[in-house]
């Protein structure tokens, strides 16, 4: 019996199995609205098999976003052009899920697909960035520091953007603190040198995303909550796996469900040693310290790979990302290659099953 094919219920939601598709940024949307390419995008990961697919980085505002190309939920036409990608999803057997992000003092950046680098002037597109505190990322334009009221309007923010995803279908939501975007810019002592309610010891440093879950598990209550985290900031000084699992045991008493995590992402100067599975013992740690639900991701590649670190007790389910960009079947060609008995192979593929 395969553990990376038996499904996980979460707060009344079944996956189908324990391998997923990690949120992916597209850079491809305009004026937030997600377009036919995610339709196409996405949706070929249900058909593909997958127990959870989750949409990118999602804005919930127009100021939070990383790019100029980036979703977003801060308006209902967003919302509506979600809706029918969100249909397809789960028309096709997985659990819809989207990522909403504030990118803090990395927002306003080019996109990869643009040929430039750094932070995108206002002349061109641009706006100003917020972070805890002054301090800008190596190469991009300075932040400003969030004053209290501001602070409260994202929190406000990411419960809105909560309820618009709601109403557009998605099961799930994951809000994000990873990746040297603000929350994890607040997380981070590195990024957060505030020495008020917000700054300091480990519980003001996270106060704010912790007010961030209550506020979206308020906004929407029947919806799988997921926390991802960077687990490590790979750089001497920063967040480290001790305070990712403090923090995670403390964002399930308030109602999280679920911890995906992956490593990194908050300074220019960090040193990260990479590999097959290299951030696998993040979640691995996080998960025993704190007793909680995680993901593994980073260079999870091959059927027997995931089946592996399941049956280690490492994680309890698998993200990947870009594997399911190289094979959007991942899921299909893994059950096969494992031996699985699945019964949503598409009709259409059953002629590809491999004995």
């Amino acid at each position: 019996m395969s553990i990376l094919f038996s499904p996980l219920t979460l707060r009344g939601l079944t996956a189908r199995n324990r391998l997923w598709v990690a949120p992916m940024c597209q850079y491809s949307a305009a004026d937030g609205i997600p377009q036919e390419w995610h339709h196409m995008h996405l949706a070929q990961f249900a058909s593909g098999g997958a127990g959870i697919v989750m949409a990118e980085a999602t804005a919930v505002s127009a100021e939070a976003r990383i790019s100029p190309e980036d979703t977003g939920l801060w308006n209902d036409a967003q919302r509506d052009a979600w809706a029918p990608i969100v249909a397809a999803i789960r028309e096709r057997g997985a659990l819809a899920g989207v990522q909403l992000a504030h990118a803090g003092r990395k927002a306003s950046t080019w996109s990869p697909f643009s040929g430039h680098r750094g932070s995108v002037p206002p002349d061109q597109g641009g706006w100003g960035t917020v972070a805890p505190s002054a301090v800008a990322y190596d190469g991009f334009a300075e932040p400003v520091e969030l004053g209290a009221a501001a602070i409260d309007a994202i929190v406000r923010d990411f419960a809105a953007a909560a309820v618009r995803a709601v109403q557009a279908g998605f099961q799930v939501i994951e809000i994000h603190a990873a990746h040297g975007y603000l929350l994890h810019q607040f997380l981070s002592p590195l990024s957060n040198l505030r020495s008020d309610d917000y700054g300091g010891s480990l519980e003001n440093r996270a106060r704010l995303l912790l007010r961030i879950v209550d506020a979206v598990r308020d906004a929407a209550p029947d919806a799988a909550l997921f926390v991802r985290f960077s687990a490590s900031d790979w750089a001497d000084g920063g967040w480290d796996v001790e305070e990712t699992a403090t923090v995670a045991r403390w964002a399930a008493e308030r109602g999280a469900d679920f911890f995906d995590i992956s490593s990194g992402g908050l300074v220019a100067h960090q040193r990260i040693v990479t590999g097959p599975g290299y951030q696998v013992g993040f979640a691995a740690e996080v998960r025993r310290r704190a007793d909680v639900l995680v993901s593994a991701v980073g260079q999870i590649t091959e059927a027997s790979q995931a089946e592996q670190l399941l049956a280690a007790g490492d994680a309890d389910a698998v993200m990947a990302a870009r594997e399911w960009l190289r094979d959007p079947h991942f899921a299909l060609r893994a059950a096969s290659e494992l031996g699985a008995d699945i019964d949503y192979w598409p009709k259409q593929y059953l002629r590809a099953r491999l004995a």
